[in-house]
């Protein structure tokens, strides 16, 4: 078990990786528990210069990598504060208006209301309840 203390915009984090298997690892950001899928790293396509250092390794990701990146031409709406995801009140498919409550979100003990920016179709959706969610993450997209 290996235990990070990581900053991410300012907010610090405490993480502990508790189990690696494969491309899975078992970890706990902030005492929340997750599975992450862990991706495979690109190989260089070019051998590196013998005077370059080598990078350092990253610190684990607080928060489950997105299921896909957004398809071209939707609109993706961002969490725009850390926070708990308590509710998704939409659904991939259905149709949304411009205001529509989408995701409420718990942050500092209050629940915030994510609504949809446009008009549309919902794409895809990124979390799920109970979800703990950085700022800036990708919550749903809508075409």
């Amino acid at each position: 078990m290996k235990e990070y203390k990581i900053k991410i915009n300012g907010n610090t984090y405490d993480v502990v990786v508790e189990e690696v298997a494969e491309s899975n690892a078992k970890v706990s950001v902030n005492g929340n528990p997750y599975n992450v899928e862990l991706g495979q790293s690109a190989a260089p396509k070019a051998a590196p210069k013998p005077a370059a250092a080598p990078a350092p390794a990253a610190a684990p990701a607080p928060a489950a990598a997105p299921k896909a990146a957004a398809p071209a031409g939707g609109t993706t709406v961002n969490s725009p504060l850390p926070g708990v995801v308590l509710n998704v009140n939409c659904k991939e498919g259905q149709a949304v208006s411009k205001g529509e409550c989408l995701i409420v979100l718990e942050a500092m003990k209050m629940e915030n209301s994510i609504e949809a920016p446009c008009n549309g179709t919902v794409q895809s959706i990124k979390v799920q309840k109970g979800d703990s969610v950085l700022e800036g993450a990708a919550l749903v997209v809508i075409g």
